[in-house]
């Protein structure tokens, strides 16, 4: 039976410099990993260190119970795409998703023709298979590659932010065929990204990395609803989480400044007296109220983002500074008033340290983007 790859108090120092720090973390075959983390929290040195290209300065790298914490690169059966569009320019499409399979000579003539059409069909490249990189688009380039490493058929297959490169429409189409093509394969899949969305999108397990450090693993739904910490809770969120420093008791409420206060209720009610952060995401806060508990801030905008079909409103309350995510385009010179509604019941309760002390309930607290 399979263990998959383990990670036991991974550390990578290069030049004085930690890239990677005591990471311990277990990845079983079968599910879908996720990476998530921003430019630099260590995704792919943690990649390169899974793939053998790299070796750690300290602790032990198991693959199926066998230590290959030393073992190169070309002894690991191990499969990787990029962002980057890494392709043999000078071979068709079809002798780049067949070279895995010709250079480990396990398959031969009809089984290595049936085993690259299979793999093309499933990726929507058969009409192209006679075509060189440089005649595809570069969302047909990328599908190549994920061929390619489709067809190795690796033990472990590694994705490094394959959809960074490419536009927002071939992004959202490729993420469900990724979806289909490599979930619930034998191998362990581990998917490298910065962007939340694609994280709730692809599902799984999800592994929060920040300055080399593992924050936060779990399936992935658990964590973006239960941020064990509030920088947790930032990168997990796009665009960032909203954090106000509030004051907290059961008589007195929760009071954000000397205008705005509301009283405890539900997950909220029976927090000791105390200094807090309350978060809460953008998608959240309204400039309508949505239901009576709702909490009222008057502030003034400062920028307003419209993307597509909805408008970020960076207002301000004081020292508060508020972001709204809200449907439609919505249009206010800058310093006009605006008046923000956000329900209690989405909120998220961090000690003054960051750690997390109360959450919404599972029911309450449901991804953005139509899925509220």
């Amino acid at each position: 039976m399979s263990h998959g790859i383990e990670l036991e108090s991974v550390t990578r120092v290069v030049e004085g410099e930690t890239h990677l720090a005591d990471i311990t973390l277990k990845l079983e075959p079968g599910a879908f990993h996720i990476l998530l983390g921003r430019t630099r929290a260590g995704k792919t040195s943690l990649l390169r260190l899974m793939a053998g290209l790299d070796k750690p300065t300290r602790g032990t790298l198991r693959a199926d119970g066998a230590d290959v914490t030393r073992v190169d690169v070309r002894h690991r059966n191990v499969a990787m795409v990029y962002q980057q569009f890494v392709n043999y320019p000078s071979l068709t499409v079809y002798e780049n998703i067949a070279s895995p399979l010709r250079l480990a000579g396990k398959l031969r003539g009809p089984e290595l023709e049936r085993r690259v059409r299979e793999t093309a069909a499933a990726l929507r490249l058969e009409p192209y298979l006679q075509r060189l990189p440089a005649e595809l688009s570069g969302g047909q380039q990328q599908r190549t590659a994920m061929a390619r490493a489709l067809a190795k058929d690796a033990s472990l297959l590694l994705l490094d932010e394959p959809l960074a490169n490419l536009d927002y429409k071939l992004r959202e189409e490729l993420r469900t065929e990724i979806r289909q093509l490599f979930r619930n394969r034998p191998a362990v899949v581990v998917y490298a990204t910065t962007e939340p969305t694609e994280a709730l999108l692809l599902g799984g397990k999800t592994s929060v990395l920040h300055e080399g450090r593992l924050l936060q693993t779990g399936p992935t739904l658990e964590v973006y609803q239960s941020p064990a910490t509030e920088r947790v809770g930032q990168i997990f969120s796009d665009p960032q989480m909203n954090l106000w420093d509030a004051e907290l008791s059961p008589e007195a409420g929760a009071r954000l400044s000397p205008e705005v206060a509301f009283p405890l209720s539900g997950h909220l009610r029976g927090l000791a007296s105390g200094r807090y952060r309350l978060g809460v995401r953008a998608h959240h806060v309204r400039l309508s109220p949505g239901g009576p508990g709702d909490v009222r801030i008057p502030a003034h905008v400062e920028v307003e983002e419209v993307s597509g079909s909805e408008t970020l409103v960076h207002a301000a309350h004081g020292k508060l500074a508020l972001t709204a995510q809200v449907e439609g385009v919505h249009r206010h010179p800058y310093g006009a008033p605006v008046e923000l509604f956000v329900p209690p019941s989405r909120m998220f309760v961090f000690s003054p340290e960051g750690r997390l002390v109360a959450a919404p309930s599972f029911s309450s607290e449901t991804p953005a983007h139509g899925q509220d």
